[in-house]
């Protein structure tokens, strides 16, 4: 059985938020593009993708830790 390290686990985390971050950033472009576009869906989709950065910079920071020399 392969079971995946917690560096290896936070990264395949990192990869999918990543990905969900870039589609929510689509569609809130498509949705920019249209006339008519619901705000209150946009606005859910704008804080959605702000709670995704929000993940990716965590997960990042425990992959990536700053070195203070």
């Amino acid at each position: 059985m392969n079971v995946m390290s917690e560096e290896e686990t936070l990264q395949v985390e990192l990869a999918e938020l990543r990905r969900r971050h870039r589609a929510l950033d689509d569609e809130i472009a498509d949705m920019g593009n249209h006339l008519g576009s619901d705000a209150l869906r946009l606005r859910r989709l704008k804080k959605e993708k702000l709670t995704l950065k929000d993940r990716i910079s965590r997960i990042e920071d425990q992959l990536y830790p700053d070195i203070i020399a």
